[in-house]
């Protein structure tokens, strides 16, 4: 299958200071988009959604840190769409984003309530395209990534990156969890498995499995 023939493409926008990948996945056949973990830079975004000429239909969230969704409100607003995910366990984190972002010098967050959390086994759609709901907790307690196996590919926010794995030295994270999440959650879904994430350039599970020094 040629990548014009993909019935889904992704395009990321860096944004905030941590240059964090703000993902639009779009279904190729009827143009409608998710826009996910939306950190900031909420005009940046927008350039972008401009750009690809998509149809805006959800705001996703793969979990409550600052540079992934302090800008998830100000887009709701913007676009009138849903705000999807993540999973329950990050109410705590979107409560206060508008103070966490003055850490960072992120002076445009604001705290977010989603339309909608995400439990294990759930589905999300965009268009045409359907992604599965794994919770991966680890980086944070509600963290979640969404993955479509029949076409091998997954947005996995900051539990897996190329050569390093999520930061657990924030408030509740959790090193064994974040591993386990890997191992259980992650691998099983195959050595071809493209994702996207959070920071930084994509990778393939099997890549990871075989050469992250954190996985070894």
């Amino acid at each position: 299958m040629s990548e014009d023939d993909l019935p889904v493409r992704a395009g990321i926008v860096p944004v905030t200071p941590l240059q964090q990948n703000c993902v639009i996945v779009w279904c190729t056949k009827t143009m409608k988009a998710a826009i996910v973990d939306p950190g900031g830079d909420v005009a940046t975004i927008l350039e972008g959604i401009e750009q690809t000429g998509v149809s805006p239909q959800a705001i996703w969230l793969t979990h409550g840190h600052i540079d992934h969704a302090g800008g998830a409100q100000e887009l709701k607003e913007q676009l009138g769409v849903d705000i999807i995910g993540p999973h329950r366990e990050d109410q705590w984190l979107l409560d206060r984003l508008q103070q966490d972002g003055l850490q960072y010098g992120i002076t445009d967050s604001r705290n977010c309530a989603p339309d909608r959390w995400l439990e294990e086994g759930e589905q999300v759609s965009v268009g045409e395209v359907t992604f599965d709901v794994l919770h991966c907790p680890g980086h944070t307690p509600g963290h979640i990534v969404f993955v479509n196996q029949e076409l091998h590919f997954g947005i996995l926010g900051d539990v897996l990156f190329r050569g390093s794995i999520g930061r657990t030295d924030f408030p509740r994270g959790d090193h064994d969890a974040l591993i386990n999440s890997i191992k259980q959650k992650i691998f099983p879904l195959g050595d071809d498995m493209v994702f996207l994430c959070g920071h930084g350039p994509a990778s393939t599970v099997g890549d990871e499995r075989r050469t992250n020094p954190f996985l070894q």
